[in-house]
């Protein structure tokens, strides 16, 4: 059974002065999330992956459509979904050291303070933040930063991961690096993580399945399997046959570098 079911999500923004018209960003968006699965959604710029990723955590409210969070209507941010933002600088509180950053949740759900240390020193152990935990987030490097939003949300113990473009400010290695701290945080966690990139080479390296959405309004254009050894390696798989092949697939769908339109003459074909 799915953890996570989105049906027929439609989102329309009213217009916002007299003469403009109201924005459909969503239409009928429907997928499932497995659980334990690492569900990437990849599309073109300004697709309403945000819109749809505010929707599906309880953020905001859609026109049309319903989610579930194994079997409970969302309604709300549930407690059992964890976000991790693009914006790390933005989403960690410079005042508070790495530890009362990560504690931070926890300590406003009333969990009493030695668990919230123990699940604290636990998270940033499983992120490479161990000893690190007495610093403030402007002595470490972006890198560091998104580990310690990474911890809080591993500390949080939540059932479902929601991660937006989460390495889009780092660099190249620093990323890399990043991608392979969350397959292990996978493998250890069992966790379910819902990803969104605009990186088609990280969303096959980390996926089990790709939703790739359309232009805004956005629906579901496909969903690919990932068939890819659960072992990944930044060279090894990356440098599999398959893996070009899942690349090329999910990238010329985004494009739309051939798309089929039918017409009273036949279908045209756009490249």
């Amino acid at each position: 059974m799915a953890l996570l079911e989105v049906r027929d999500l439609t989102k329309t923004y009213p217009a916002t002065r007299r003469g403009a018209r109201a924005t459909h960003v969503l239409d009928g968006v429907t997928f499932d999330v497995n659980r334990g699965e690492f569900f990437t959604i990849v599309g073109p710029s300004g697709a309403g992956k945000t819109t749809l990723l505010r929707c599906i955590s309880g953020l905001l409210r859609p026109t049309e459509g319903s989610v579930t969070l194994d079997g409970r209507l969302v309604d709300g941010p549930p407690r059992e979904l964890a976000p991790v933002f693009q914006d790390y600088s933005r989403s960690l509180y410079p005042w508070l050291t790495v530890a009362k950053n990560v504690a931070l949740p926890l300590t406003s759900a009333g969990i009493a303070k030695a668990e919230v240390d123990d699940r604290v020193q636990h998270a940033l152990a499983s992120v490479g933040l161990k000893g690190e935990d007495a610093k403030y987030p402007w002595q470490l490097s972006g890198g560091m930063q998104q580990r310690v939003a990474i911890a809080r949300a591993l500390a949080y113990r939540a059932e479902v991961l929601i991660l937006d473009e989460p390495f889009a400010s780092v660099d190249a290695q620093t990323r890399a690096d990043l991608e392979d701290l969350l397959l292990k945080v996978k493998h250890e966690s069992g966790a379910t993580f819902l990803f969104v990139t605009h990186d088609v080479d990280e969303a096959v390296y980390l996926s089990d399945r790709v939703a790739v959405v359309s232009k805004s309004p956005s629906r579901i254009e496909k969903l690919v399997d990932v068939h890819l050894p659960a072992e990944r390696n930044q060279l090894t798989t990356k440098a599999l046959p398959e893996f070009g092949e899942l690349r090329a697939e999910i990238f010329a769908t985004i494009r739309h570098l051939v798309v089929a339109k039918p017409t009273a003459q036949g279908p045209e074909y756009v490249i």
